[in-house]
C-alpha cells in the first residue's frame, strides 16, 4: 500500500544496490516492466516489535484479500501498537493505513455496530491532527447513511470550527467543503420538513419559520459556493430548489447562469442542463432555450437533449436553423449509442423533409455528408444493420432505408427495406 512508502523505500534502496552488482557481472537486462510493491517487507536490523507489526499487517492483508473479516479485526485489535513505536517516523502514515482499515472491515463485519463506528472514528480524530477534518466527514457520510441526520449535521458542525495553527490552503478548502456537506444536510432536513407540510395549504406552508430557518441556515453557505470554483451539482441543485420554492426565481436564475457561464468554474455540462431544465419548467422563449443547448452541443454532441435542441431549430422559422438541426442530429449518429434510436431517425427524416422544401437541400446534405462517406455506411447501412433492424424494428428500418439513397445517393448500398 501506498501508506507505507517510507518502509518500502528502504527495500528499494537495497534492491538498487543488488540491482547494479547483477548488471556488473552481465546477467541480464533490467525489466521495464512496473512491479506491485509488496506491502510489508522485512527492513535490516528489525527488531521483534517491528517484525511482530509487520506480521500482524501481512495477515490482515491475507484476511481482507479473501474476506475473512472476523480473522481480521482481530489481528487488527492488535495492530495499532505500531503507533506506540519512538523510533517510527511515519507515524501519520500509519494512522491513515488503520483508519482505512479499520472502517473497511467494519463495512464488512457482519456484527459490526453504529458505536464501534463511533468508537473507531471518535479514536482515529484524536490521535492527530492531519485527517481530523476528513474523518469527521466521512464519520458524518456513515450517519448519514444510517438516517442519523442530526447526529451527521453535528459531526459537521463541530469540525466546521475547528482550527489547527496557521491555516493551509488544503485546510482551508476542506473546511468549505464540510460548510457545503452541513448545509447540505440542512437541506435536507428542509426536504423532510416540506413533505411532512406537504398536505396542509401551500402559504402556509411558506410562512412555516421552522422550515425557513433551515433554508436560511442552508443558503448561507450554499450561496458562497459559487465562489469557489469547481463542480458543485448537487448542492446548487439544492439550493435552486429552495429558491424555486419560495419564488425567488431571479435569484435561481442568476445562480444557476452563474454556474454555466462564470469562466472561473471548469467546463460543466450539467451546469447548461440544469439551466435548460429551469427554464422549461418555466416556460421560458424558445429562443432563449436553443442558446443553452447551443453550449450543451459544443461541450456534450451524443446529450440526448440534442434531440429536443433539433426539435426546437426545426420549429424555428429561420432558414439556416433547419441546415443546423441537421448537422445536430448528424452528429449524434455519429456515435453509434443512438444507432437504433427510432426517435432520432424519425428527427432527421422530418429535417430532411423540410429542408427539401428548399432549392439547395441537395447541396447541404452533401456537405454535410462529406467528411462521412468514407465510414458513415458501415456504422448505420450495412447489410447485417438491415437484417439485425429488420428482425429486431421493423420500424426503424422502414425509417432509415429510405434516408441511406439521401444522404449516401453515391454508393450502391446494401441497407434495404426489403430484407
Amino acid at each position: 500500500m501506498d501508506d507505507l512508502e517510507g518502509e518500502l523505500r528502504r527495500l528499494e534502496d537495497l534492491e538498487d544496490d543488488n540491482d547494479s552488482s547483477d548488471n556488473s557481472k552481465g546477467s541480464g537486462k533490467k525489466s521495464k516492466l512496473p512491479l506491485v510493491n509488496p506491502m510489508c517487507v522485512e527492513t535490516p536490523k528489525e527488531t521483534g516489535f517491528h517484525q511482530g507489526t509487520r506480521i500482524c499487517l501481512e495477515q490482515i492483508r491475507e484476511a481482507l484479500l479473501h474476506h475473512r473479516w472476523q480473522e481480521a479485526a482481530e489481528y487488527m485489535a492488535c495492530y495499532p501498537q505500531i503507533l506506540e513505536d519512538p523510533t517510527n517516523s511515519t507515524v501519520q502514515q500509519y494512522k491513515e493505513l488503520i483508519w482505512r482499515i479499520s472502517t473497511e472491515i467494519l463495512h464488512h463485519h457482519p456484527n459490526s455496530k453504529m458505536e464501534d463506528y463511533n468508537n473507531i472514528y471518535e479514536r482515529m480524530k484524536h490521535s492527530g491532527v492531519k485527517h481530523y477534518l476528513m474523518i469527521c466527514l466521512e464519520h458524518s457520510f456513515h450517519l448519514l447513511l444510517n438516517g442519523h441526520i442530526e447526529d451527521a449535521k453535528r459531526q459537521l458542525s463541530v469540525s466546521e470550527s475547528w482550527r489547527y495553527g496557521k491555516e493551509t490552503a488544503a485546510q482551508h478548502q476542506k473546511i468549505k467543503l464540510i460548510q457545503a456537506y452541513r448545509s447540505f444536510l440542512d437541506y435536507i432536513i428542509w426536504c423532510d420538513k416540506k413533505l411532512t407540510y406537504s398536505n396542509s395549504d401551500y402559504d402556509a406552508c411558506l410562512d412555516n419559520q421552522d422550515m425557513h430557518s433551515y433554508f436560511r441556515q442552508a443558503s448561507v453557505n450554499l450561496k458562497e459556493i459559487l465562489q469557489n470554483p469547481g463542480v458543485w451539482d448537487p448542492f446548487i441543485l439544492s439550493y435552486v430548489e429552495m429558491l424555486e420554492f419560495y419564488e425567488d426565481h431571479e435569484n435561481a436564475l442568476n445562480v444557476l447562469n452563474d454556474y454555466a457561464y462564470d469562466n472561473a468554474f471548469p467546463p460543466n455540462p450539467n451546469a447548461h442542463v440544469y439551466l435548460y431544465q429551469y427554464l422549461k419548467r418555466h416556460d421560458t422563449s424558445e429562443r432563449k432555450l436553443i442558446k443553452v443547448l447551443k453550449v450543451l452541443h459544443a461541450l456534450v454532441p451524443s446529450h440526448e437533449l440534442m434531440l429536443e435542441y433539433s426539435s426546437l431549430l426545426l420549429q424555428s422559422e429561420k432558414k439556416d436553423h433547419t441546415q443546423k438541426a441537421l448537422g445536430v442530429v448528424l452528429e449524434m449518429l455519429d456515435f453509434a449509442c443512438w444507432r437504433s434510436d427510432l426517435n432520432v431517425w424519425k428527427c432527421l427524416k422530418a429535417i430532411i423533409q423540410k429542408l427539401q422544401l428548399q432549392e439547395n437541400w441537395k447541396d447541404v446534405v452533401s456537405e454535410k455528408m462529406a467528411s462521412r462517406k468514407d465510414w458513415w455506411p458501415a456504422l448505420h447501412f450495412t447489410r447485417f444493420h438491415a437484417s439485425k433492424d429488420s428482425e429486431e424494428n421493423p420500424e426503424l428500418l422502414e425509417e432509415k432505408a429510405p434516408l441511406a439513397k439521401i444522404l449516401c445517393p453515391e454508393l450502391m448500398l446494401k441497407y434495404t427495406a426489403g430484407r
